[in-house]
């Protein structure tokens, strides 16, 4: 069963291209330290780093609040730290989905304990409806209405994040 497409493959490319030249412009002249949080943003940060037109470093980060479960728990644990320091550098935190927000607090508050010179976020999706705390996104794929979705490297218990598009559960 493959689930029902929400965002089709070509609308995440054209997306991640238009987020990929603002982070260009916005940090022009700069050097970015891109950060994933593992497992579900990998597709979309191999694809923004490409989109990306600036050194650059990438890193990655573990993070768990959801376990086999479709619900977030709301407890985060660190399950993959950063490989090295990152002291006044700019930091680009890369999502793959913003839901209730807890997991995004915890990882701005983590990180801003390590004083980079800027943290900005890109998520590739939005669930505003499901905000528990408030958080910023500076460079938003898509808003999304409060469904389970897969694919693009967010799963349901390990499968569905090779699907090139964004999809729903039913």
């Amino acid at each position: 069963m493959n689930p029902k497409v929400l965002i089709s493959e070509e609308e995440i490319r054209s997306r991640v291209s238009e987020l990929g030249a603002m982070i260009s412009r916005d940090f022009a002249g700069r050097e970015l330290t891109v950060v994933g949080v593992l497992n579900g943003s990998f597709m979309f940060m191999a694809d923004l780093v490409r989109a990306i037109d600036l050194p650059l470093r990438c890193d990655f980060l573990g993070l768990s609040s959801y376990g086999s479960a479709t619900e977030s728990s709301g407890v985060v644990a660190l399950t993959k730290d950063l490989s090295g320091p990152i002291e006044g550098r700019d930091i680009l935190v890369v999502e793959d989905i913003v839901d209730t927000g807890l997991t995004l607090a915890y990882l701005q508050e983590n990180l801003s304990t390590r004083h980079p010179r800027s943290v900005n976020v890109a998520a590739l999706l939005s669930k505003p409806d499901r905000r528990k705390v408030e958080v910023s996104v500076d460079y938003l794929g898509f808003t999304i209405e409060d469904r389970f979705v897969v694919g693009y490297g967010l799963d349901f218990d390990g499968f569905f994040r090779n699907l090139p598009y964004i999809g729903l559960m039913e």
